[in-house]
């Protein structure tokens, strides 16, 4: 009699699982020259069908959006200043237009990764990789997105994007990814 409970748990169990739809995580790390040459790129396409963009009849971005280049939801990647939490105006503007969609998109969520450079000791990068998250994800909740679409996440100084040891390289590491998943 446990024999058959047993199978019928692993059968059932087996179901479940096939029955779930796992999504990958989308990465968006870039560098200020892609973001200027997409700024450049975006000015020339404006006589284009918005629709190609992803982009509805009213100018709402849509989940085609999420996959185009040229799309404001490209940028998803947040610098910050040494020791600093604080989000800039331009980073702001970046958040808004990602709150406005995921709150347009309730199926839709968001990891919100924080990172350091690879100044400090281990536990001070790692929280002030949380904190630089956390400042992001209060600007997502004050602008309406529900939190259960918000997960954070902090690797502190443990996945960098530039190895070199100078300010150029630390600049680019002191960041929040935002990945979006379940779309």
């Amino acid at each position: 009699m446990g024999k058959i409970i047993s199978i019928l748990l692993v059968a059932t169990f087996a179901m479940i699982l096939n029955g779930c739809s796992f999504k990958p995580v989308q990465r968006g790390v870039k560098d200020k020259d892609a973001e200027d040459t997409q700024t450049d790129m975006s000015q020339e396409g404006q006589g284009k069908d918005d629709a190609s963009y992803g982009l509805e009849q009213d100018g709402a971005l849509t989940i085609k959006s999420l996959d185009d280049p040229n799309s404001p939801l490209s940028r998803r990647v947040l610098y910050f200043d040494l020791d600093s939490a604080s989000i800039s105006a331009e980073d702001r503007e970046t958040i808004s237009v990602h709150a406005e969609f995921l709150s347009a998109h309730p199926e839709i969520s968001i990891i919100l990764e924080g990172h350091a450079d690879e100044r400090g000791t281990r536990e001070y990068n790692l929280a002030l990789g949380e904190k630089r998250a956390k400042a992001a994800e209060q600007l997502f909740l004050l602008q309406g997105v529900s939190k259960t679409q918000i997960q954070i996440i902090s690797f502190g100084e443990e996945r960098p994007v530039a190895l070199d040891h100078n300010e150029t390289a630390w600049r680019l590491n002191r960041r929040v990814e935002i990945l979006y998943s379940g779309y």
